[in-house]
């Protein structure tokens, strides 16, 4: 039986992401960072796309193609939370209660819920 080909597990692919899209291995090593080994999975047309990265050169394993995918939703995930505390303050400061709730509603990765419009004209 072969193994998962999402659970990377050799040596080679233990490089930071800035390496795989530059080229410089760094022998490995990742300086002054604690790092885990975890196991994911995906799509199998992800994991082909991926593939199809690396062999035309634009990363150099899966590993670290996912290391830098991981770090630019981080950054991206900043970004909108420092964006949504700048507009908050400019409209008056935190969300009340009453917006948290449509809010949650609305956004849901469960669809939307209705939100109640008791005592409010069409």
């Amino acid at each position: 039986m072969s193994p998962n080909p999402a659970a990377v597990t050799s040596r080679r692919d233990a490089v930071p992401a800035e390496a795989a899209f530059h080229g410089s291995l760094l022998n490995g090593m990742v300086f002054g960072m604690a790092t885990t080994k975890i196991t994911i999975t995906l799509e199998n047309n992800q994991l082909e796309e991926i593939r199809a990265l690396i062999a035309a050169g634009a990363a150099v394993s899966v590993s670290a193609f996912v290391k830098h995918a991981v770090g630019v939703a981080l950054f991206d995930a900043a970004g909108w939370r420092e964006m949504l505390e700048d507009a908050l303050q400019q409209t008056g400061g935190p969300l009340t209660k009453k917006e948290r709730t449509w809010a949650d509603a609305l956004l849901s990765p469960h669809g939307q819920k209705r939100v109640s419009r008791k005592g409010k004209a069409a």
